[in-house]
């Protein structure tokens, strides 16, 4: 179960970005898993739930977003969904130099946060 190796950097990295930017707390988070990174969703889900506590995000919304699993053509100029990892073929126009666009990791891609108001 990698995920918890994971949700352990993402939270590392989400407390230490809003700690820095004088947040009070971290009310939503927006995650993208990779077509290819063998990440369950609910698994994910509560991992990240388990490392948020006591830290800035404790408590917070997670929006989970699993990219699909796409390839760029280069002979037909088109993105190609992939149904397995094993295509060598286009299947629109039977080419073969297609390029893998989608991604093995996990990527923070927005943060929502309540920010101390400092008064002078």
């Amino acid at each position: 179960m990698h995920e918890i190796t994971l949700c352990q950097r993402a939270v590392e990295l989400i407390d230490n970005h809003a700690r820095q930017r004088g947040a009070r707390r971290v009310t939503a988070v927006w995650l993208e898993v990779g077509a290819f990174s063998c990440v369950e969703t609910s698994a994910m889900q509560f991992c990240f739930e388990l490392t948020c506590r006591g830290t800035l995000a404790e408590g917070c919304e997670l929006h989970l977003h699993q990219q699909e699993a796409e390839c760029w053509c280069h002979d037909c100029q088109q993105y190609i969904t992939l149904l397995t990892q094993r295509v060598r073929r286009c299947p629109q126009c039977g080419g073969h130099q297609l390029r893998i666009v989608a991604d093995d990791g996990v990527q923070i891609k927005r943060l929502e946060i309540d920010q101390e108001i400092n008064h002078v």
